[in-house]
């Protein structure tokens, strides 16, 4: 409907010239109070954005003239409690791992320290609960299969160098042959192998290839995975014999870790964590029932 000229008498509230449908809208101005209110915010918004840091350039924000940051008072007050904690930080450092548990106070405080790490920096791989995704390479941290080793030094050594990695020199190594890739093995040596592996772990298998395939384990794995399928912590070679399996324990997964071979990786959190944060999250690791 097109607008209409609207008059008003004398002492009328006026209405802003409009109609919709017969509807008027009446103009009233805003209440003076809440005008000065509004522009008082403008002001202290303009204020706000001078004195402190407010807009974003290429590298930083605006300093602001009060040179407040809330990054430095977040960085304050963890050196505050750093403080408060280095006299038993150091204890920790010092101690030896071994007696760490004798000591109710020195524990406790590892227990609680180290579980922050562990949240913060290992739950991606290893789960929240530490125990691990099946399947895809993240061992869990629960049960008693250690590739290398589950004592508490192994541990600590294990959080501090890391595995395979290229960034720290005493990184604990080994290397799977790619059975397949490399034609170390054929296929029907690969089919017979697979077949004794999975009669190791106690699983259905072709007793005939299993047979056949005994043979081959000896000459091609047992120097790693031991003639029993026991494995060998010193060189990371995981157990074959019972049901905890790092990349899947059925038929096809381990035919396919036999001819692709696994290189699992794990960093050295000597780069990332200070020493006593490694110890904290190593006796934190050891305590939850799977640690030897």
């Amino acid at each position: 409907m097109c607008a209409k000229r609207v008059t008003t008498k004398p002492g009328e509230v006026p209405t802003t010239g409009h109609s919709w449908d017969g509807i008027e809208e009446y103009d009233n101005p805003m209440p003076r109070w809440w005008v000065w209110v509004f522009y008082a915010t403008i002001v202290w918004a303009i204020g706000y954005s001078i004195a402190h840091p407010a807009w974003p350039m290429l590298t930083r924000a605006t300093p602001g003239l009060l040179g407040s940051s809330t990054r430095a008072d977040v960085a304050a007050e963890i050196k505050r409690f750093d403080d408060a904690n280095a006299t038993i930080k150091q204890a920790l450092v010092d101690a030896d791992l071994t007696t760490v548990s004798a000591d109710p106070n020195l524990m406790s405080f590892a227990q609680n320290a180290g579980a922050a790490v562990f949240r913060t920096n290992c739950t991606t791989c290893h789960g929240s609960g530490a125990n691990g995704v099946e399947g895809k390479g993240y061992p869990s941290l629960l049960d008693d299969d250690w590739l290398w080793g589950g004592d508490i030094e192994n541990i600590h050594l294990t959080i501090t160098h890391g595995i395979r990695n290229t960034t720290d020199e005493d990184a604990r190594y080994s290397e799977m042959p790619k059975f397949g890739v490399d034609e170390i093995l054929e296929k029907p040596q690969i089919d017979e192998v697979v077949e004794y592996v999975l009669k190791l772990s106690g699983q259905d298998h072709d007793a005939t290839l299993a047979l056949a395939g005994e043979t081959v384990f000896v000459e091609n794995c047992a120097a790693c995975h031991m003639e029993d399928g026991s494995g060998d912590i010193t060189q990371g070679a995981p157990k074959l014999s019972d049901a905890i399996w790092l990349y899947g324990g059925s038929r096809e997964k381990i035919a396919e870790t036999v001819t692709y071979a696994r290189f699992g990786v794990m960093p050295n959190w000597n780069a990332i964590l200070s020493e006593d944060e490694i110890r904290a999250v190593a006796l934190y690791v050891h305590s939850r029932g799977g640690g030897q």
